[in-house]
């Protein structure tokens, strides 16, 4: 498992079916940017960043679901209706939603004790989502599984993670020198911007989570 061939895959399948991720992906990231952006004007500058991780709560695993659903789908050469990709991402919100307030709760407590914690745990649940989502398996179970999965991958995994985060962040830190008191517009079109590079990572897992499965299996 090379990380440069999973990032490579990972990035011609996405080039490959950008649009498609766009017209699935891209309405609820801009939404879910729109409401974080009018609920922290309301709240002042004083709202807690909860208030936000509430929001993504109600978005994310919905379009989370939907994505990887679709990359199941598509890598397996069926060709699924974004209705019926959403009907089932909705099935499963509740599961998943309760999935990612566990594994953020977790990963927050592990950055607040020292950053390594936080890493360690974020990577051993790399894939918990995709366990719940294509296999069926229940949160506690998913993180379990996710764990096990991850053993003995860790640096190959966080090389893929930081290679996928990084040019994030570069991006964003350069918007932010460009554009320091962005108008309303402009800081929703940078916060959308950001939400949706960031579902690359969702593939690139997704392309190590097949090929940990078929190792095991082989």
């Amino acid at each position: 498992m090379n990380p440069l061939s999973v990032l490579r895959d990972s990035l011609y399948f996405f080039r490959r079916h950008l649009p498609n991720i766009l017209q699935l992906c891209l309405p609820l990231v801009v939404l879910e940017a729109l409401l974080t952006q009018l609920l922290y004007r309301q709240m002042g500058d004083q709202a807690s960043p909860a208030y936000g991780m509430l929001v993504s709560l109600l978005f994310y695993p919905l379009y989370s679901a939907a994505l990887i659903l679709y990359l199941h789908t598509r890598s397996n050469g069926q060709d699924i209706g974004k209705r019926d990709l959403f009907a089932r991402a909705l099935q499963l919100w509740p599961q998943l939603a309760l999935l990612i307030l566990i594994s953020s709760l977790l990963i927050m407590a592990g950055l607040a004790l020292f950053i390594f914690p936080g890493v360690w745990i974020m990577i051993n649940l790399v894939f918990a989502e995709y366990l719940l989502v294509l296999r069926g398996l229940p949160v506690v179970q998913s993180m379990r599984e996710s764990a096990r999965m991850t053993t003995g991958h860790f640096m190959r995994i966080m090389i893929c993670v930081v290679a996928v985060l990084a040019p994030i962040w570069l991006i964003d830190g350069l918007l932010l020198m460009a554009f320091p008191e962005p108008s309303p517009g402009m800081e929703l079109a940078m916060d959308s911007l950001s939400g949706f590079l960031q579902l690359f990572s969702t593939v690139v897992l997704y392309r190590l989570f097949m090929l940990l499965e078929g190792e095991a299996g082989a």
